[in-house]
């Protein structure tokens, strides 16, 4: 008989053991595989950060839903890269990096953070928040934004999600409301022990 758990729980997308990373980041990152996209992704000026090397994809999860906007009743794909709280958001970069490589639209990816702001964020909130905010109007590009600000982003096919520090209760309400901006996948990038005990039946 199979045994149907009570809650759901998101799972590392590789198994296997970790290496903690020391100062810095000494161990390749797992990458997502990111669902379908239009083609080779265009260059995008102005990034924040260095270019970083690729590991190869894990395979890919569940089925493939259509590239969709996030009005539809399907639950996105979800997928956990592990990461300390401190590579969270070099984990984060990767994903979206991975994404764009693949033909993913800048503009249909969402990177939240739980802990300190993405750099490119806090540089453009120090021009004010109406700027910032016009930025996530315009929808031209990836929107870098505070996890507790997700209630205010509209929705994108994939957000991604940088538990990279915050409060217990803080994460467990930033996991949910980030999948409810998601419309094809959202992925994770943390701890996966500290992930799931955190959002119980929220995601």
């Amino acid at each position: 008989m199979p045994l149907i758990p009570e809650e759901p729980q998101i799972h590392e997308s590789v198994p296997g053991p970790r290496a903690t990373p020391a100062a810095g980041r000494s161990a390749p990152t797992p990458r997502p595989v990111p669902g379908p996209g239009p083609g080779p992704a265009p260059m995008r000026p102005g990034r924040p950060g260095p270019q970083r090397g690729h590991a190869a994809p894990p395979a890919q999860r569940g089925s493939r839903d259509a590239a969709t906007p996030a009005a539809s009743a399907q639950v996105p794909q979800i997928q956990l890269i592990p990461a300390s709280a401190e590579g969270a958001l070099d984990a984060a970069e990767e994903a979206v990096d991975l994404l764009l490589e693949s033909g993913r639209a800048p503009q249909d990816v969402l990177l939240l953070t739980t802990g300190e702001q993405h750099p490119w964020a806090a540089h453009e909130l120090s021009f004010g928040e109406d700027s910032y905010w016009a930025q996530h109007d315009a929808r031209d590009d990836v929107f870098y934004a505070d996890a507790a600000a997700a209630e205010r982003a509209a929705s994108r096919p994939v957000v991604v999600v940088a538990v990279n520090g915050g409060a217990d209760d803080a994460i467990a309400r930033a996991l949910p409301a980030a999948m409810s901006r998601a419309g094809v996948l959202l992925i994770v990038c943390g701890d996966p022990q500290r992930i799931n005990s955190l959002i119980g039946a929220g995601v």
